[in-house]
C-alpha cells in the first residue's frame, strides 16, 4: 500500500485538507498539457499555414491549415448566430466528410459540446441518444448509401417537416430545435452554407470572448459505447483529455516537425478517427488524409499511394481487407512506416503483414 501510494501524485498534501483537484497520475517523463483544443488549432495554424490540414479524396476537398482555421471560426460565429451556447449539445451523424470534422473544431471553439452519432443508427436509437444528453442541434447529410437521414429523424420528430429553421418544437425530442443539413435544403432545416454565412462581426466578437472562459477541463465530446450489453453509454471527454490523449499518440508513432501524411479509412464517430487522427493533425501538424465516407479497402490503398501517406490507422479488419485486394501488388505503399490497428486483437501472422507487405515496421497495437 505505502509503495502505491508513493507512485501516485495527486498535486495535493496528503493530510486532511478538502481534495480540490481529481487527476491522479503516475510517474511520467511527457507533462501532461493543459490545453483547450482550439488552442492546440491556433498554435499548428503558426507553425504551418500552408501545409495540407485535410484531404477528403472523395469530395475532392483539400484545405490547408490556415484555410481550415479561417472555415473553423466561421462555422463557429455561424453557430452562435444560431443561438447555440456553450455547454449545449451539438450531435453529429453521418460518414465521413469534411463537415463532421468542420464541426469538430468549431464546436470546440465556441464551447459546444460535440456529441459523436454513429452513422448507422436508425430512429430509436437516434432517439435515444439525442435524449439522453439533451442535443440541441444535430447536423447530418440527405443521405448515404441506404441511411435517408431526414426521413429517419422524422420518425421521432415529426414536426419537423412543419417547423421554421431553428424553431424546432418536438414532443418526443424536446431539447431540439435546429437541424443542420450538409448538402440539400430541406423543410425545417439551415443548409450548411447558411450556417457559414450566419455569423457577422457581432458573432466573432462574441465568440472571441466564449474562447477566453473556455477551461482545458470542461467538457468538449461525447462519445457512445457500442451498447453491446445493454443502451449505449455517453463517455464524456474533456479538452485536456483529447489533447493528452492525441499528444501521446503522435509522440509514440514518432511524428516530427517534417511534413507527416495520416491516412484515414476508420469512421469520424470513433476516437480512433477523431482524436487519434484529427486532433493529432490539430497538435502535431499532420495531414489528415479521407479515403472514403465508410471503409473501402480499394479506396484506403489509392489513397496511401496517390497521397503518399507516412501512417496508416484502421482496425484489424480493414487490413486484412486491403492486404485481400486482387491487386494489392500494384498499388506503392512505400512511404508508410507505421500507424495504429485498433478495435480488437490481432492475429500474429497479419502483423507479419502489415509490417512486411504494407511497409509498416513501426505499427502500433492498442489493443491486445
Amino acid at each position: 500500500l505505502l509503495s502505491f501510494h508513493s507512485a501516485l501524485h495527486t498535486g495535493m498534501p496528503c493530510a486532511s485538507t478538502r481534495v480540490t483537484k481529481s487527476y491522479v497520475q503516475g510517474a511520467s517523463d511527457i507533462p501532461l498539457l493543459n490545453k483547450t483544443v482550439g488552442q492546440c488549432l491556433d498554435e499548428t495554424v503558426e507553425r504551418f499555414p500552408g501545409r495540407d490540414a485535410l484531404v477528403f479524396c472523395h469530395e475532392g476537398v483539400r484545405k490547408t491549415f490556415a484555410q481550415f482555421k479561417e472555415e473553423v471560426d466561421q462555422a463557429a460565429a455561424g453557430l452562435l448566430a444560431l443561438g447555440l451556447k456553450k455547454g449545449d449539445r451539438l450531435g453529429m451523424w453521418g460518414p465521413n466528410k469534411y463537415e463532421w470534422v468542420l464541426m469538430q473544431f468549431a464546436t470546440a471553439q465556441a464551447g459546444i459540446i460535440l456529441v459523436s452519432v454513429n452513422p448507422a443508427y436508425q430512429a430509436l436509437e437516434l432517439e435515444f441518444v439525442i435524449r439522453k444528453v439533451g442535443c440541441k442541434a444535430l447536423v447530418f447529410p440527405t443521405q448515404f448509401k441506404t441511411q435517408r437521414y431526414y426521413d429517419i429523424l422524422k420518425q421521432s420528430c415529426p414536426e419537423l417537416e412543419k417547423s421554421s429553421p431553428g424553431g424546432i418544437k418536438s414532443k418526443r425530442l424536446p431539447d431540439l430545435s435546429i437541424v443542420i443539413t450538409v448538402d440539400s435544403k430541406l423543410p425545417g432545416t439551415f443548409h450548411m452554407d447558411e450556417v457559414m454565412q450566419a455569423g457577422d462581426s457581432s458573432h466573432m466578437k462574441q465568440l472571441r470572448a466564449v474562447q477566453k472562459t473556455l477551461s482545458c477541463n470542461e467538457p468538449v465530446n461525447i462519445q457512445f459505447t457500442s451498447g453491446t450489453t445493454g443502451s449505449p453509454k455517453g463517455a464524456t471527454l474533456s479538452h485536456r483529455n483529447i489533447v493528452n490523449n492525441a499528444n501521446l499518440i503522435g509522440l509514440r508513432l514518432g511524428i516530427t516537425e517534417q511534413d507527416c501524411r495520416l491516412a484515414m479509412p476508420a469512421p469520424l464517430y470513433h476516437c480512433l478517427a477523431s482524436v487519434g487522427g484529427c486532433m493529432v493533425m490539430a497538435l502535431h501538424g499532420s495531414s489528415c488524409i479521407f479515403s472514403s465516407p465508410s471503409f473501402e479497402g480499394k479506396a484506403a490503398l489509392e489513397a496511401v499511394a496517390r497521397e503518399k501517406c507516412t501512417f496508416l490507422h484502421g482496425t484489424p479488419t480493414m487490413f486484412i481487407d486491403m492486404l485481400a485486394q486482387p491487386d494489392f501488388d500494384s498499388y506503392d505503399l512505400s512511404t508508410l512506416r507505421g500507424g495504429v490497428i485498433a478495435g480488437s486483437p490481432v492475429p500474429p501472422e497479419v502483423m507479419k503483414m502489415i509490417m512486411t507487405k504494407m511497409h509498416m515496421p513501426e505499427i502500433v497495437v492498442s489493443c491486445g
